[in-house]
């Protein structure tokens, strides 16, 4: 079962035959489906409207309720990009959000130095310090955070990803899933559509 993740403690403690997933959005177990909360329970609705009636249906259903996208059990509770903006603090949140909104541009030290009104070189000695990682290092987290999105919503097509990502070629996405998760990302995608 799962619940929501501040409430997951509890309920293993309260019935401990249980296995509390605490990091999913929905479980099933044969009969009984539970979710993580109220918008984990709508894209669990829209799982048992697909099952039942078809994903079509549920896309119909999905667009009526004016829901983004429908995300699958096995997705994490928790956002990467909340979890990178925390990770940025006070100091570069802003520019955290304005990064997030030009990833297919370039975001080298000089362009995001100028951004945080600070010199290149303080910059990328400070950056490291308050995020626990270098500029570049955080852009490509970043631009993978966002592919992981567009492959758990369902995008399946590569160049599209690499594009809206920032990655700007299927090659450079590739190198990246490889190198950071072990996986490629049709591999990734499998993962969750399965």
């Amino acid at each position: 079962a799962t619940t929501h993740w501040q409430a997951c403690a509890r309920l293993a403690a309260a019935y401990p035959a249980v296995r509390v997933e605490p990091d999913a959005i929905f479980v099933r177990d044969g009969g009984v489906v539970t979710s993580a909360g109220v918008t984990a329970g709508i894209d669990l609705a829209l799982h048992l409207v697909e099952e039942d009636l078809g994903p079509a249906t549920a896309m119909e259903v999905a667009r009526l309720l004016v829901v983004y996208r429908r995300r699958v059990g096995n997705q994490s509770q928790f956002s990467a990009p909340l979890r990178a903006q925390a990770r940025a603090g006070a100091r570069f949140g802003p520019l955290h959000v304005w990064m997030e909104a030009r990833l297919g541009e370039d975001l080298g030290v000089e362009r995001l130095a100028g951004q945080a009104h600070m010199s290149p070189r303080h910059f990328a000695r400070v950056f490291p310090q308050e995020t626990g990682m270098s500029p570049a290092r955080y852009v490509e987290q970043l631009r993978l955070d966002r592919a992981r999105e567009l492959l758990e919503s369902g995008e399946s097509h590569m160049q599209t990803v690499a594009a809206a990502a920032g990655f700007g070629s299927e090659e450079r996405l590739r190198r990246a899933f490889q190198r950071r998760m072990g996986v490629t990302p049709s591999q990734y995608l499998e993962h969750f559509s399965g």
